[in-house]
């Protein structure tokens, strides 16, 4: 069975490891979560994902998060969203020291529509509160396509990382618009193709970043999907590939839908849990008298 195949409606992953020691695990994530949690127990685990990693889903992260949670959970803890979020957060950049931001693991840990705001000492999640017909109306405007590219997100955020002196009036830019679109989310008079046109620009400056951020597939997609009447879009994750998010209204959808046919579009609802252990059942000891 080859790395990656498609069965129906699913992209999915398939390998396997059998190691005796921590040491000797190749997954990054599963290594130093493992060393982070002391695991000296033989222990079986079995991931099964939809869509692919590498893609700007969050999905390095959300793994992290999950497998943290799940040897809590085998060790009789329930823990905390925060705890969840930050503990995968330091494995991710301290132990496996890659270059990566911190949003996926909040975002995995807490779920939900949030504004998250990242102070020195503290993260802040903040739901965000719409009305039943604004949330579905925002929510039915998106559209997701996998454009069969993938990368290595720590190798692109490096790059960006090493521009941040040269980008600094773009990214503060874009940080202003933040709360530019919560107050066109808020405002339920105000056209939701506001916050298209401003994901449009948000997406122009975030390419600008560094030359790695797109590719010439990239942007005809995007263009393509403008010109059919989308409002605007960006690519997820660090950018290079993965899945391109479109902004528009149902009206337009069928005929960006066809301008995109020969690229794997995916439905998606915003999901507004997070990790979660679905099953429970801690060893305790009951006395009867």
């Amino acid at each position: 069975m080859p790395p990656f195949f498609e069965h129906k409606h699913r992209i999915v992953y398939s390998k396997s490891e059998e190691v005796k020691t921590i040491d000797e695990i190749n997954h990054p994530a599963v290594r130093e979560v493992f060393r982070f949690m002391k695991v000296s127990d033989g222990i079986e685990i079995h991931h099964d994902g939809d869509l692919p990693a590498r893609s700007g889903l969050g999905s390095s992260s959300s793994f992290t998060v999950g497998l943290l949670q799940a040897l809590y959970a085998l060790n009789g803890q329930m823990v905390s969203k925060e705890q969840l979020a930050n503990e995968s957060i330091m494995i991710e950049q301290d132990m496996i020291k890659e270059n990566v931001g911190s949003q996926d693991q909040v975002a995995a840990a807490y779920g939900g529509f949030n504004k998250i705001s990242f102070k020195m000492d503290s993260i802040d999640v903040q739901p965000m509160i719409l009305s039943v017909e604004r949330f579905k109306d925002f929510q039915d405007h998106f559209m997701l396509f996998y454009t069969g590219l993938s990368r290595i997100a720590s190798e692109i955020a490096g790059e960006q990382i090493k521009n941040i002196k040269n980008n600094k009036k773009d990214l503060s830019i874009m940080h202003e618009m933040v709360d530019e679109s919560i107050a066109i989310l808020k405002d339920e008079n105000r056209d939701l193709a506001e916050f298209g046109r401003l994901l449009n620009e948000s997406w122009k400056l975030k390419r600008g970043l560094t030359d790695k951020i797109t590719t010439d597939l990239v942007d005809n997609l995007y263009k393509a999907a403008l010109s059919a009447g989308a409002e605007g879009g960006k690519l997820l994750g660090a950018g290079g590939g993965g899945f391109l998010l479109i902004f528009a209204r149902l009206d337009a959808q069928k005929q960006i839908k066809e301008r995109l046919k020969n690229i794997l579009h995916v439905p998606f609802k915003f999901e507004t849990s997070g990790s979660q252990i679905v099953f429970y059942q801690p060893n305790i000891s009951y006395v009867i008298k």
